[in-house]
């Protein structure tokens, strides 16, 4: 009786298998069919495909250019502050080094605690000026983004493409637009 139950469970069991393997193997052909389906309607049609990079507008268009010049002349006075700072713990660590043999052990303790205060004031600074550099270039890569997919649509539109992607893993360069939006932000 137990043995005819186990071989029920079993088959059950197998049964379930087979069935997700069946349904897998199912759905997958299915998609390949409408891929393959889809792929001979666009071949049909002459669909007309570009590509563009967007870390390539972001790097090299004139926007980004200036915006990159921008922001970096906003930020340096706050960049030679934290310098100025960075040269004062190095300085004040130097003579704290030298000193630390002559002095008690309460002036060694307060030195330390000292450094080690300007050392945290230091990584603070520094991190609240990274995080205030990426929030300020976020901002202006939007609207170059916004400025760039005008551009791309225009694009689309002149030159009759059907579709135009960004940031695909491989490209043959005959799709790539990347130039003709980095030449139509250049102008305006």
């Amino acid at each position: 009786m137990v043995s005819s139950f186990v071989s029920a469970v079993s088959m059950r069991t197998h049964f379930a298998a087979f069935t997700r393997q069946s349904m897998v193997w199912v759905v997958t052909l299915t998609c390949l069919a409408l891929a393959l389906t889809f792929s001979q309607t666009v071949h049909a049609q002459g669909s007309k495909i570009g590509f563009v990079n967007t870390e390539r507008i972001l790097r090299d268009s004139v926007p980004a250019k200036a915006a990159q010049t921008k922001i970096e002349a906003e930020f340096k006075k706050r960049e030679e502050e934290i310098q100025r700072l960075g040269n004062s713990l190095r300085t004040a660590a130097q003579k704290f080094e030298k000193d630390a043999p002559v002095l008690s052990e309460s002036d060694r303790n307060k030195r330390q605690r000292e450094l080690a205060s300007l050392d945290a004031d230091l990584q603070r600074k520094r991190r609240e000026l990274q995080e205030d550099f990426n929030r300020r270039r976020n901002e202006e890569f939007a609207t170059i983004i916004e400025r760039a997919n005008a551009a791309i649509k225009r694009i689309a539109e002149k030159d009759d493409y059907d579709m135009i992607l960004q940031d695909a893993v491989t490209v043959n360069p005959r799709a790539d637009i990347t130039d003709k939006v980095i030449q139509a932000l250049g102008t305006k």
